[in-house]
């Protein structure tokens, strides 16, 4: 039978972007049914998000740069075309918007387009207005998913992720569940293939 793989990822993550360009490659291959959970990596940055010049701890600007670079090469090899951010946004409202549209069968055309927004477009996702461009452009009902994030309707959903991560010594993310394997960080597609041939041949799940 067909497995499931877990991904604790969270949308201003670029290796979460790497990671689910990798998996979803992996996807007709084996099979597998592909389930995200939230880990918000920085609840603490404005609602309204932070210029990265007005960061407290703004990271050396040589280093950043050398981050960059290293993280645009397994972009490239992932297939995925990215920028680094001006704006940190505080990624709340986006996982919240995330789950409602999942629940109406968007999820991962959102998905798609949330992480684009961010990392191609520069634009700031914890912003409701953005969010709602980003749900009609997959066709999402805009009202609908406002009263959604108006009331909190997923907040109970993203604190339940939270607390597992937490049960499972999640501490940065992409975190991967395969069964009893886990996989940390945006690993290569052959890596990846290797582990989820691994867990094939000892359990038997197949396609």
């Amino acid at each position: 039978m067909a497995f499931k793989l877990e991904m604790f990822s969270d949308f201003i993550c670029p290796f979460c972007y790497i990671g689910l360009a990798t998996v979803r490659k992996l996807q007709p291959e084996f099979g597998f049914e592909l389930e995200p959970r939230a880990f918000q990596i920085h609840p603490e940055w404005p609602a309204e998000g932070l210029p990265l010049a007005q960061h407290p701890r703004m990271m050396d600007p040589k280093a950043r740069r050398l981050i960059w670079t290293h993280i645009l090469e397994l972009a490239d090899a992932a297939g995925v075309t990215m920028k680094a951010p001006e704006v940190l946004a505080n990624s709340r409202l986006a996982l919240q918007a995330a789950e409602f549209a999942r629940e109406n069968g968007r999820g991962e055309a959102f998905d798609d387009l949330v992480y684009r927004a961010y990392f191609s477009d520069g634009l700031n996702i914890g912003l409701q207005g953005v969010l709602g461009d980003l749900a009609t452009a997959v066709g999402l009902d805009r009202s609908e998913l406002d009263r959604a994030l108006e009331s909190q309707r997923y907040a109970a959903r993203l604190e339940r992720d939270s607390q597992l991560a937490h049960q499972r010594g999640v501490s940065g993310v992409p975190a991967f569940f395969l069964g009893d394997y886990s996989i940390v960080g945006a690993q290569s597609e052959d890596m990846m293939r290797e582990v989820m041939r691994r867990y094939v041949n000892r359990t038997g799940a197949a396609k």
